[in-house]
């Protein structure tokens, strides 16, 4: 579809569904729509059910972590319809304590997608029948794609062969983080480098 089609698709859904469909937008040819993240469902079952819409197919659900804001999430559907061959994009912001409705029953494909998301940012689905991480181990603390989870976690794991079992033990640093100048090897570092004394017929440094 055309942008100018996207765009009075997104006309239609906002006036249709008013304080559940709060707004839209349209960039690099694909329609989103901005959702009030209580009324998910309802936005959800009315894109999938209207002849107008038919995003029968739900392609992913993810999250996009901002955490200087006060809700911290975008929480993003992607949805397909085959019958208008676009896609769509429904965005609803929640924070760490938001219960977000959960698209199970609307959308059973959405059960690993809502549980990886909830795994890796630790947003909270309510109504899925299994909420439990799906990626990470038992255990595991943290949210591993939150930008202010620790680059190198919180705990390695790792199979103890004199206890027979997998253990979990403080992540250890064995070597200081290195620093790099990100310097073009073109414009050539402004100190000396190991082996410059070959060109100065000098010490490097010297």
């Amino acid at each position: 579809m055309d942008d100018s089609r996207l765009d009075a698709l997104g006309q239609m859904i906002v006036a249709t569904l008013p304080g559940a469909a709060i707004g839209h937008s349209v960039a690099f040819g694909q329609l989103s729509i901005t959702v009030e993240v209580a009324k998910i469902v309802e936005v959800a079952r009315f894109i999938r059910d209207d002849q107008r819409c038919r995003f029968v197919n739900i392609t992913d659900v993810t999250a996009v972590d901002y955490p200087g804001r006060e809700k911290r999430f975008d929480v993003v559907y992607n949805f397909l319809s085959p019958t208008l061959n676009t896609r769509i994009r429904l965005n609803a912001q929640a924070s760490e304590t938001t219960q977000v409705p959960s698209l199970i029953d609307v959308f059973p494909g959405a059960d690993w997608f809502e549980r990886e998301t909830y795994d890796l940012y630790g947003v909270i689905f309510t109504g899925h029948p299994d909420m439990r991480r799906l990626l990470t181990d038992y255990g595991f603390d943290g949210h591993p794609l939150r930008k202010d989870f620790p680059l190198t976690g919180f705990v390695e794991v790792r199979y103890d062969d004199a206890e027979k079992r997998v253990v979990y033990e403080p992540v250890r640093l064995n070597q200081e983080f290195r620093k790099f100048d990100f310097m073009s090897p073109w414009e050539g570092a402004d100190y000396p480098l190991p082996g410059d004394e070959k060109a100065t017929g000098g010490k490097a440094g010297g």
